[in-house]
């Protein structure tokens, strides 16, 4: 292996499915888990293709009650592609004897090699070699090149080329109790090389539509071999006949579109592919197209590293290529959000969650516009959640925990326990901080750009209604002279309620009361910024007045927060008086307890009764904000705070983590590189790990975790390059691990390319002169402040 290339060698059905995952093309647009063509959907292999944006909601009935559940949609299978002697049986890895397979994923390229030869039960060997890529180019367009070659026998050979839109939602084990049948047949045909299908989510009605061009090349001639075309509802196959010799190359490439009827542009899905399948060019033209693109997105994107960090490197590279094709600049043109589980798999149904906290700031400083497209996922959900809130009954706009098509709650009521097979309520709705996220996101994005045309149209508002909610959420306690938010949960997931109260939702957990606090102090922020004439028009339109803004400053000013112990800030309000949980006798009974929620729940506990947490909750503050913000907060609410305040509490609040999910020792890395960065560096290495091994026992099949791969990127960049764009300032204060000698990167800062060099004894920075909008940067490095022009060059020694 190199810093480019995933080798996975041997074939192991075990691994598949995570293989599957980490070998997923896509674009932006649409991806493909890798797949072996050949092989239908199983326990062992699934061939997934999701296109961004696509759901479709089904019915349910479970324990008497009907659940409904919005799902991105398995698209109609292209991939399918199978050799066989001419009668015989078909080669795949499962019903042959396999000689070699070998996997290849190049990121740099976006390209998955696969080799693999196969002996069938009358002793004929075939060799198959097949490349294939998913294009960054031309985003509709997805193509497979297959090398067969008959090593010992000769006679007729049938190559079967189809669209299989007979797939359902099948690649979750937890999830195959609920419906998951999303499609219906609309048409399927066939003419000389090309096969059409197009099919139609059966509830929200989307049309897919795809179109397949199969030629075949014989010593670097094309031929026009005998075809057979068969339709049926749902599928459609070309069987290719073939003369073959021993030893002889044999070349088939497929050549597929893909539209929706949610494209843009087109007259109509079907039309759309059937045109673009028909003017592609050949495979070889597509992939050249393809890889410069590629290298154009790397050239903007990447992290260069120096030090014995060589697998570091790989594995940092691998998250940014899933990050890369997952969120492209082909989503710039579309209405999607940035699923938690990327366009990888069907866990969390694909939906919208708080990932977008981890996943925009290296976004932000990298490809701004992107980042702006996927905030305008947001923006157009704005009344959406208005209404949200006022269900809950709430003033202002209250996002959902878990978001899809149209922005309304899609959390599910009852989820599946899969350590005792109980379906259990489910109150993660009461998330609330995932408003906080939507206002971080907005601020970080405009602090970083500049771009006052997007907070005029759009963040301004979002951020104001988001603070209207904060305001109604919060009630006054006369008896303290403080505000409270009760009913919520915080990000630790686990505790979902006191274990003495039968209604959900905490009192005052510290991270929502904060984040709200900061958010109100945002609102007014936004307000100073916006040009007066804008500034009244929303307070016109949303109808803001004077007393409404005095009492959000008295929010922001009297919020409660609860301490115990030596100044620990409570997680929330009674949480001293759980019990301490024994973790090293449920780390010897079971090893892995990352998920002691469901470990306690099946054997009759409950988590709710412990002093635990599944991942960073009120430690999340010392991530999300910056110690200048933080102290901000701190002398404004009037609450004593101490030099050893941050170190005291992630020490408790560490000891109490399972880290059951993979963000959660991302964000202790990030907080230990201002306290120790050796573990810092440790727990870094261990998010690395999340996927790459499947820590989590087989949830990568499911779908890659992008929040902490992307993270990872993140915390290399922001954390260890020590970038924070701030007050109309870029902020720099490196903070390198000892194994980390060297970093160098570019950002974009307010349009401006800022070129960016860390070392152990100092760091430098370059504003190129021929690129960017020419203007100058204003820089704090490590406490000095400089003015650069573009063309200037600074450089910094380090303590």
């Amino acid at each position: 292996m190199n810093e480019w290339i995933w080798t996975y060698e041997g074939y192991d059905p075990d691994q598949a499915g995570q293989r599957e995952a980490l070998c997923t093309l896509g674009n932006g647009y649409v991806a493909s888990r890798g797949a072996l063509p050949e092989c239908d959907a199983d326990d062992t292999h699934y061939p997934g293709t999701y296109i961004a944006g696509v759901f479709n909601r089904l019915t349910t009935e479970v324990a008497g009650r009907d659940v409904v559940n919005e799902s991105i949609v398995n698209a109609p299978n292209w991939l399918p592609l199978a050799v066989r002697p001419a009668g015989g049986e078909w080669f795949t890895p499962d019903s042959t004897e396999v000689l070699e397979h070998c996997l290849d994923l190049d990121i740099r390229r976006g390209e998955l090699t696969r080799r693999t030869r196969m002996r069938d039960s009358q002793g004929r060997v075939l060799s198959l070699t097949q490349r294939r890529f998913i294009s960054l180019r031309d985003p509709h367009l997805l193509a497979l090149e297959s090398t067969i070659v008959a090593e010992n026998f000769e006679g007729s050979l049938e190559v079967r080329s189809a669209l299989d839109g007979r797939v359902t939602n099948f690649g979750v084990e937890r999830y195959r109790s609920l419906d998951s049948d999303n499609l219906e047949h609309v048409c399927s045909t066939g003419d000389g090389e090309v096969i059409r299908l197009e099919v139609r989510t059966n509830d929200s009605g989307v049309a897919i539509a795809e179109a397949a061009r199969t030629r075949v090349r014989r010593g670097g001639q094309h031929i026009d071999p005998a075809r057979t075309t068969e339709a049926s509802d749902r599928y459609v196959e070309q069987l290719i006949r073939l003369d073959c010799t021993a030893g002889e190359e044999l070349i088939v490439e497929k050549v597929v579109a893909v539209h929706t009827s949610k494209d843009l542009g087109i007259y109509s899905a079907s039309v759309a592919s059937d045109e673009a399948v028909r003017n592609a060019g050949t495979f070889d033209e597509l992939l050249a197209r393809h890889v410069t693109t590629w290298a154009h997105a790397w050239n903007r994107s990447g992290l260069r590293l120096a030090g014995d960090v060589g697998h570091t490197a790989r594995v940092l590279n691998l998250h940014l290529f899933h990050l890369l094709q997952t969120v492209s600049k082909n989503a710039t043109e579309l209405d999607v959000g940035v699923p938690a589980r990327g366009l990888h798999g069907e866990a969390y149904r694909g939906h919208i969650f708080w990932d977008e906290l981890f996943i925009f700031p290296y976004l932000t400083i990298r490809v701004p516009e992107i980042t702006r497209a996927l905030l305008r996922y947001r923006a157009r959900r704005l009344d959406r959640a208005r209404q949200v809130a006022r269900e809950a009954g709430f003033e202002g706009a209250l996002y959902p925990w878990q978001s899809g098509s149209d922005g309304r709650e899609e959390t599910q009521t009852l989820h599946l326990n899969p350590e005792s097979g109980h379906w259990l309520p489910d109150a993660s709705h009461l998330q609330r901080h995932i408003n906080a996220a939507v206002v971080v996101n907005v601020w970080r994005y405009w602090q970083a750009t500049g771009d006052l045309a997007f907070l005029r149209f759009w963040g301004a508002e979002m951020i104001l209604e988001i603070a209207r909610f904060w305001a109604s959420a919060a009630t006054y306690n006369h008896a303290l002279d403080r505000y409270e938010i009760k009913g919520v949960m915080g990000p630790d997931e686990y505790h979902e309620g006191y274990p003495d109260r039968d209604e959900p939702g905490l009192d005052n957990n510290a991270y929502t009361n904060v984040m709200a606090v900061w958010c109100l102090c945002r609102a007014f922020d936004v307000l100073e910024v916006l040009p007066a004439s804008r500034r009244r028009e929303l307070e016109e339109k949303l109808g803001i007045t004077r007393e409404e803004m005095d009492r959000w400053d008295d929010i922001s000013n009297k919020m409660r927060l609860c301490f115990h112990g030596d100044r620990i800030l409570s997680q929330f309000e009674g949480y001293e008086q759980l019990e301490e949980l024994d973790w090293d006798a449920y780390r010897e009974r079971y090893g892995n307890i990352g998920r002691l929620d469901r470990i306690l729940e099946a054997e009759g506990d409950s988590p709710n009764r412990y002093k635990l947490s599944k991942q960073a909750d009120t430690l999340m503050l010392f991530y999300v904000l910056s110690a200048s913000e933080l102290v901000e907060i701190w002398d404004r609410l009037g609450y004593d705070r101490d030099d050893d305040f941050f170190a005291r509490n992630i020490e408790y609040y560490e000891s109490r983590t399972s880290h059951g999910s993979t963000l959660s020792q991302m964000v202790h890395s990030w907080l230990h590189s201002r306290l120790d960065r050796a573990k810092s560096w440790s727990l870094f290495r261990d998010t690395l790990a999340s996927d790459i091994n499947d820590v989590q026992g087989g949830t990568t099949a499911e779908g890659i975790h992008l929040g902490a791969m992307a993270g990872t990127v993140d915390l290399v960049q922001r954390c260890y390059g020590g970038v924070e764009a701030r007050e109309d300032v870029l902020y720099l204060n490196p903070r390198l691990p000892a194994e980390l000698h060297e970093l160098s990167f570019s950002v974009i800062y307010r349009g401006q390319p800022v070129d960016i060099e860390v070392s152990a004894t100092d760091i430098g920075i370059h504003l190129p002169a021929d690129s960017g909008n020419g203007s100058a940067v204003a820089l704090e490095v490590t406490g000095q402040f400089a003015l650069l022009e573009p063309g200037d060059t600074l450089r910094v020694p380090l303590d």
